[in-house]
């Protein structure tokens, strides 16, 4: 399955290398031109003879970055993108390259204070155990510089549910993937973009490049439908079809555009939902700012859990975003 092997790959920030190559592999037969500009973005280019279109998802997902050694052996570290310190204890983590095992390790709770047991932990509290014995031991083993990814495990489960990391962004990459199959006449441009989870700067590179009249994100993007949440304060559900953006930190999303995508969905009967929160941002941000600028909107795939080891996601919910994304598509001319 696709998905399965792009959220399968380690690519946090600025280490997008083995998601780049399966990616360039899998749409060579659907495009007409690709390039990967020196951000490690990449370009791929379906020719057409009406408006200039990027559609954008990155390939980038959050993680770690190792930032010194303990004198017992373990790792400091850090984060890469917006991982809540208060969901990285415990974690089975695998370190560089190489997919070195390790462990966020903690003070358990049989030696936490009362104080401790109230706050939060932070990076600092943490290390990463990779069973050695000695900080030179380590040393021979881990660089400061390498990264670290959750190893979860894809699959589906439930009635129709899909599990597993990255899914912000490889549900976009996914969808991106399978729009490239069909055929537009608008002049698309297939962007996959580095380092989004860190200020969506791949995204500012490619949209200068490219300077677009259209800009379409396609994410993974937060879902809130949990027992002690109220219905009004979910900012999408599972299961009722894609999200479309009014509003986020970065972007107010062009209206048109978002209309349009809507009367798309509502003609061809294909279920979508208004993401109820304006909290986050993606790259549309950046396409929106480049050069001249461009009309804007975000498609995205609701996913519970996200920017932790573990996210879920409804299957007919990213089959639905494909469908809606290639209609739409084929609308502008």
């Amino acid at each position: 399955m696709l998905l399965e092997k792009l959220c399968s790959a380690s690519g946090p920030s600025g280490f997008e290398g083995d998601v780049r190559n399966i990616i360039k592999e899998e749409i060579k037969p659907y495009i007409d031109e690709i390039k990967v500009d020196r951000m490690g973005n990449i370009i791929a280019h379906k020719k057409g003879n009406g408006p200039k279109v990027i559609v954008d998802a990155h390939m980038d997902e959050v993680g770690f970055v190792i930032t010194g050694y303990n004198e017992d052996g373990t790792l400091k570290f850090y984060s890469l993108g917006g991982i809540n310190n208060k969901v990285i204890p415990s974690k089975v983590v695998l370190v560089g390259e190489n997919k070195l095992p390790g462990v966020i390790g903690v003070k358990p709770i049989h030696l936490q204070s009362s104080d401790d047991r109230k706050k939060n932990f932070s990076y600092d509290d943490c290390c990463i155990d990779i069973g050695s014995n000695s900080k030179e031991e380590t040393k021979a083993l881990v660089e400061l510089g390498d990264f670290a990814v959750f190893p979860t495990e894809f699959s589906e489960f439930g009635e129709g549910l899909l599990k597993g990391k990255a899914f912000d962004d490889r549900m976009g990459c996914a969808v991106l993937i399978e729009l490239l199959k069909e055929n537009y006449d608008c002049d698309l441009y297939a962007v996959f973009n580095v380092q989004e989870e860190v200020g969506e700067r791949g995204a500012f590179t490619a949209a200068y490049g490219v300077k677009p009249d259209i800009g379409i994100a396609l994410e993974g993007t937060i879902c809130a439908d949990m027992p002690n949440i109220p219905k009004h304060m979910r900012a999408t559900e599972i299961g009722k079809g894609p999200a479309v953006s009014i509003m986020d930190n970065t972007s107010i999303f062009t209206e048109e555009i978002s209309k349009a995508i809507i009367k798309v969905a509502e003609e061809k009967d294909i279920p979508y939902q208004l993401r109820r929160a304006i909290a986050g941002g993606n790259d549309a941000g950046a396409i929106h700012m480049s050069g001249e600028g461009a009309k804007v909107a975000t498609v995205s795939v609701p996913c519970r859990y996200i920017h932790s080891s573990v996210s879920v996601a409804s299957k007919s919910d990213y089959e639905n975003t494909v469908k809606l994304m290639v209609e739409f598509l084929k609308t502008i001319k």
